[in-house]
């Protein structure tokens, strides 16, 4: 069966919070990314079988568990790829109280055409954005983009979500093996768009 939902609590029915897992599909191929190194979080497969099912097919799952207090689109692939599904069931959860975050590469824009931060901003309470450097070159060597301009497209993102109001947190990705980052540089970028900025420490197994 597909995890669409899931929990890294170990008291998993009770979690204040769960994890959706909209899409194994990315516009980016991240080197740290987990999905490189396991197939699984806390016993749960990430890897869909199939990329057709609605959200109701989502939201069914959410009754295996107690109402939690925040849900976070994050899972192994880009959320925002399933923009019509994540509203859905964002949408949903949202008219429940439930605090409502998205973990994006921040493409969002891009594949899906047009500008989308209006319409998140309607139910999301947090986004957190994968600047992952401080400059075009290294974002490219880090993030493999598949798609053009996603360094500048990101920003953007970025400086959108920080004008409709959702409160807007860049990330980049620290001690991984492969190259080194200029942490400050990272921050002034966060600092000058509006967003918050966050330090994560790269761990092989995901959590």
């Amino acid at each position: 069966m597909n995890t669409y939902v899931y929990s890294i609590e170990d008291d998993a029915e009770n979690a204040q919070t769960l994890y959706v897992n909209l899409t194994n599909k990315c516009s980016n191929n991240c080197v740290f990314c987990i999905r490189t190194t396991v197939d699984d979080i806390k016993g749960k497969n990430m890897w869909l079988d199939n990329e057709n099912f609605s959200a109701s097919d989502v939201l069914k799952q959410f009754e295996n568990f107690n109402t939690p207090k925040e849900v976070v689109f994050c899972g192994y692939g880009e959320p925002l790829m399933k923009f019509d599904i994540l509203k859905e069931v964002a949408t949903a959860l949202k008219e429940k109280g439930i605090k409502i975050r998205i973990n994006t590469n921040g493409t969002g824009n891009i594949i899906n055409k047009k500008d989308i931060v209006p319409e998140l901003a309607k139910f999301t309470d947090e986004i957190s954005i994968s600047l992952n450097a401080p400059s075009q070159e290294q974002y490219d060597e880090i993030s493999k983009p598949k798609l053009k301009n996603t360094f500048a497209e990101m920003l953007d993102f970025t400086k959108k979500s920080v004008e409709n109001n959702i409160r807007t947190t860049l990330t980049v990705v620290d001690e991984y093996p492969d190259y080194k980052l200029d942490i400050e540089a990272c921050k002034k970028i966060a600092n000058e768009i509006g967003a918050d900025f966050r330090v994560r420490k790269w761990i092989s197994n995901g959590y």
